[in-house]
């Protein structure tokens, strides 16, 4: 089966004092790239938490984002007496010292001067276990959600690429509809083109000699092999175990080498439309396989 690189993932956790919010967002990379958003809190915890990303993620460009708000009691906050004591001091100081009136609400006033109040959390920058286990398992819980998206996201493009490798497979099979009448028409025109030269004398046998070689260099039955061989291929590496983006970007590059040679062997129209549908089916294929892990 397949899987997406392209997944989100979300979770909100909660403790007696503490709501734990974390989101995990990935796009295609070629390897892990992670960004971490972590409040200062949880600091200590962000190597930890990469190394689970990494670790179920493997491959993408990944965010991650932690959120922790203080609830309940923990969330109100406390007015500084001794700050709002000494700005009182230094207010009344400067009125006296610059004439200044005295303010008329010093409620309002002393309240928008900065550290008047703070948060009621007494832990500072720790945490206790509870909130670490519940930091953890929220981020498991968005990994998890995130994994689904991208198993969702990998069987649509697992049944995308089986519609266009069924294309390619088709259109291979017309070409054989082509090659025989090609062949006639190449030794046809060789022929013709001959016996518009006056004054030559044609050796038979060594033209027979000439006309089988320049033939087989035309020939594509390797070419034509070769491609099925790597159609199968893709089809039965998209059944095997995740993780194989790379290999199938691999397998579409070899088989954009046999359509190529096909078309500079085709020598006929209607074969080089088909070459041409086949490129058409390939480059989608191809822009879509950056997107597998």
């Amino acid at each position: 089966m397949l899987l997406s690189m392209t997944g989100f993932g979300k979770s909100v956790t909660e403790t007696p004092e503490r709501k734990i919010t974390l989101e995990i967002k990935s796009l295609n990379s070629k390897q892990a790239d992670i960004s971490a958003r972590v409040p200062s809190v949880c600091r200590d915890m962000e190597m930890e938490m990469r190394n689970r990303v990494a670790a179920v993620l493997q491959r993408g460009k990944i965010d991650l984002n932690v959120q922790v708000e203080l609830t309940g009691q923990a969330a109100v906050p406390v007015i500084d007496i001794d700050a709002l004591r000494a700005y009182k001091a230094q207010i009344e100081r400067i009125s006296a010292e610059l004439g200044l009136p005295l303010p008329s609400d010093w409620y309002a006033t002393l309240l928008r001067l900065p550290e008047s109040m703070h948060g009621n959390d007494q832990s500072g920058d720790q945490i206790d276990d509870a909130t670490r286990e519940a930091v953890f398992s929220g981020l498991d819980t968005a990994l998890d959600e995130l994994m689904a998206f991208r198993s969702q996201e990998g069987a649509k493009l697992e049944s995308f690429f089986a519609e266009r490798i069924e294309r390619i497979r088709g259109y291979l099979e017309e070409v054989e509809i082509y090659e025989s009448e090609r062949v006639a028409r190449v030794r046809e025109r060789i022929e013709e083109g001959l016996k518009a030269i006056d004054h030559i004398d044609i050796d038979d046998n060594r033209l027979e000699q000439e006309m089988i070689f320049y033939i087989e260099k035309l020939d594509i039955n390797e070419e034509k092999h070769r491609l099925a061989a790597h159609l199968n291929y893709f089809i039965e590496t998209m059944s095997g175990a995740p993780g194989q983006g790379k290999k199938l970007g691999f397998i579409s590059q070899e088989m954009g080498r046999e359509i190529n040679t096909l078309g500079s062997k085709s020598n006929h129209a209607e074969m080089q439309r088909l070459v041409v549908k086949m490129k058409d089916e390939l480059e989608q294929i191809k822009e879509q396989v950056l997107n597998v892990m």
